[in-house]
């Protein structure tokens, strides 16, 4: 009989239907790094909110009783991986979600989808941003940006690109609340360059850069933080994952911007997602 186990993730998210994103996005990388995705819906919605006209259906409400149903067929998972949560309810869900089913081999993933380039986003409520300070408690990697870490830790926003010296002050305390990997995304500093701080407690930190391509479009995020999870569950060293993740994002816009894709149409992954190597 044979001995293999397949992983699982748990991914909670919303599922969008067109725009490539979320649930969508997640799914294909983390399948296609070998990985099984078992999706917690967050929310329903027909194309993303970058779109003129959408259908939504708020799944807070149903969210307990299908993570009763997983717990009645006794499921475990390998790693939870978290991304936008739409309400002060959710994350609390989230957070007994995460209580029930984290064991000490479960490796936690969380995106703490919270605002970019500053500044918060306008349904973000001051009640959500300290409730998801209780779910950093459970994190083992954590995928912020700036803005994220910096609402966080509750300091503002610095005015000019932080040293690297500085971000490792920043990832080193937001560590001691929880997650012991961090990779601080999407730095620029006017160079052409997209930088990312991956932070590992005990060891020096690291820069990957990538060049800026094209204009800034959706669901970039979820395809490097799906990468990140699928590959941490499969015990990929964290510096590698997110150079694999960055060079993969690039190999994506370069065709995108090809293509001559609305920017609201996420990244061209699919022609390409063969390339993917776990």
């Amino acid at each position: 009989m044979s001995t293999i186990r397949q992983k699982k993730i748990a991914i909670v998210n919303d599922v969008t239907g067109f725009g490539r994103c979320s649930v969508s996005v997640a799914l294909p990388f983390i399948s296609a790094l070998k990985v099984q995705g078992c999706i917690l819906p967050t929310a329903i919605f027909s194309s993303h909110t970058g779109f003129e006209h959408f259908f939504f259906e708020d799944y807070t409400s149903k969210m307990n009783a299908y993570i009763n149903k997983w717990e009645q067929l006794n499921l475990s998972f390998d790693g939870i991986y978290t991304g936008f949560l739409g309400s002060k309810e959710q994350i609390e869900i989230v957070c007994n979600f995460l209580k029930k089913f984290k064991t000490k081999d479960t490796i936690a993933i969380i995106d703490p989808v919270m605002g970019d380039y500053g500044k918060i986003y306008p349904t973000y409520t001051k009640e959500m941003c300290e409730e998801m300070k209780r779910l950093v408690k459970f994190a083992d990697v954590m995928t912020p940006n700036l803005t994220e870490v910096c609402n966080l830790l509750d300091i503002n926003y610095p005015k000019e690109m932080l040293s690297y010296e500085e971000l490792e002050k920043l990832a080193h305390s937001l560590a001691i609340q929880g997650p012991k990997k961090i990779v601080i995304t999407g730095l620029q500093r006017n160079d052409g360059y997209i930088e990312n701080f991956v932070y590992e407690e005990g060891k020096p930190y690291s820069i990957v850069r990538a060049k800026k391509i094209g204009i800034d479009r959706s669901g970039t995020g979820d395809v490097f933080c799906s990468i990140i999870a699928a590959d941490a569950v499969n015990g990929i060293n964290f510096v590698d994952s997110v150079k694999k993740a960055s060079n993969f994002i690039s190999k994506c816009l370069e065709f995108t911007t090809k293509l001559n894709m609305p920017s609201n149409y996420g990244v061209c992954f699919e022609e390409l997602l063969g390339t993917l190597k776990p």
